[in-house]
């Protein structure tokens, strides 16, 4: 159909738009149904999870009591239980084949198991197991080589064929609580030491590279798989700070929401957003440029979350909780699963581009933004208000009244930072 563009035609086009900008945010808070199912068979706490590298549907996770499970999320049902270690599973990864796993734990052993399930009438055992000094608190596999890293009192590169690290990598003298391999730049290492550092090292060298020292420490960190230089790191002290590690001096983004210590962070494939769980027992969304989280999850029964992932195909998150149970949800929460009809898909494409449009319309922000929050969240938050409420007026008291120049300004995110060492 010919259509005349000039706006002196269309006279009401604005008013209708905003109409229809209106209802679209109230039917995707009205559509908004975020919970899929819960994965429940462990007998403790959810520890770890690990993605499986080749297929969608497999997940596998580790518990407190020793015990590793393979999910399948089609059927949404275990397929596979394997009693790993003595007490915590504290870390896992898969190899980046699919063929095997890895799991350490605090027997102080790093176990390789088949991905496979074992034939009838054998044993279920693993395919190599080494003994270590010390108890080691997490492993990630080198993205495209047979090498891994554990980490404990010290970072260890390991050959997968020698059961002896090829080297160790320390700076300073504390125990470190998570390793990760860069997914770009595959012989870059990030990984969180309990001394407040986060310490970046590179496989070519035998010594680390450099290391930023934060007012608290960060519990675990996640490269952005699409950008190389990005990562983001979870802090006890409630925030999400993403760095580009040529410039530590200062965080690119913080990212302020939770109200308890953040305990993980896992990104999305596309590089975009990042999904962080805490111990205020809710996973939040975050846009990686934003300093606000777009979405919150939380259930009645779910409390403290210790792990989450973001699924491959970028549709589902995964998070599992101090109550034995694996929980999926989905990425984004009014979207429709299954097959659309292509009127279907155009009106939702349509209703976004309108959604876009008007999202700065104080009544569509306010509906867009709403989010109802379990009451201590969000009694906490108000109380977290008023504190930096009651920070920033002292800060602005002790300026008025000192000499001008005397007290200086310092912004949000160099606030955080203590120091840098190269």
């Amino acid at each position: 159909v010919p259509r005349n563009y000039d706006p002196a035609l269309h006279p009401f086009e604005v008013a209708r738009e905003y109409t229809r900008a209106l209802n679209a945010t109230k039917l995707e808070r009205l559509f908004a149904k975020p919970f899929l199912s819960s994965l429940d068979g462990h007998r403790d706490g959810v520890n770890c999870m690990a993605k499986h590298p080749k297929s969608l549907s497999t997940v596998l996770s580790g518990a407190c009591d020793g015990e590793v499970k393979i999910w399948n999320l089609t059927k949404r049902e275990c397929i596979r239980t394997i009693q790993a270690h003595e007490g915590f599973v504290r870390g896992m990864c898969a190899r980046f084949c699919g063929t095997s796993f890895f799991t350490v734990g605090d027997d102080k052993t790093v176990k390789q198991w088949k991905m496979e399930s074992p034939e009838y009438g054998e044993e279920e055992e693993p395919i190599h197991t080494i003994l270590g000094k010390t108890v080691y608190t997490g492993i990630d596999h080198h993205w495209k080589e047979p090498v891994f890293a554990t980490c404990g009192h010290q970072v260890d590169i390991w050959d997968e064929q020698r059961t002896s690290p090829k080297c160790s990598l320390t700076w300073g003298f504390d125990s470190i609580s998570s390793v990760k391999f860069n997914p770009i730049e595959t012989y870059l290492l990030g990984s969180c030491a309990s001394d407040r550092n986060i310490v970046l090292y590179d496989m070519r060298k035998s010594t680390p590279l450099k290391k930023v020292i934060l007012n608290m420490r960060t519990n675990t960190l996640c490269w952005n798989p699409m950008e190389a230089f990005i990562f983001t790191a979870a802090n006890e002290d409630y925030n999400l700070y993403t760095f580009d590690m040529r410039f530590l001096e200062s965080p690119v983004m913080v990212h302020m929401d939770h109200v308890s210590a953040v305990l993980d962070v896992d990104y999305s494939p596309t590089g975009k957003e990042f999904v962080s769980a805490s111990f205020d027992k809710s996973i939040r969304i975050f846009p990686v440029d934003k300093g606000h989280s777009r979405e919150v999850y939380h259930t009645k029964r779910m409390q403290h979350v210790i792990t989450v992932k973001w699924t491959s195909d970028n549709k589902y998150i995964l998070c599992g909780s101090d109550e034995m149970n694996i929980r999926l949800w989905k990425a984004n929460a009014s979207e429709k699963l299954g097959v659309l009809a292509p009127r279907e898909k155009a009106a939702m494409n349509y209703n976004q581009k309108l959604k876009e449009k008007f999202q700065f319309h104080p009544q569509i922000r306010r509906i867009a933004q709403h989010r109802h929050l379990p009451k201590s969240i969000y009694c906490q938050i108000k109380e977290q208000r008023i504190m930096r409420e009651a920070r920033r007026r002292k800060e602005l008291n002790r300026r008025k009244h000192s000499k001008p120049g005397s007290v200086p300004f310092v912004s949000e995110r160099k606030k955080h930072i203590v120091a840098v060492v190269k």
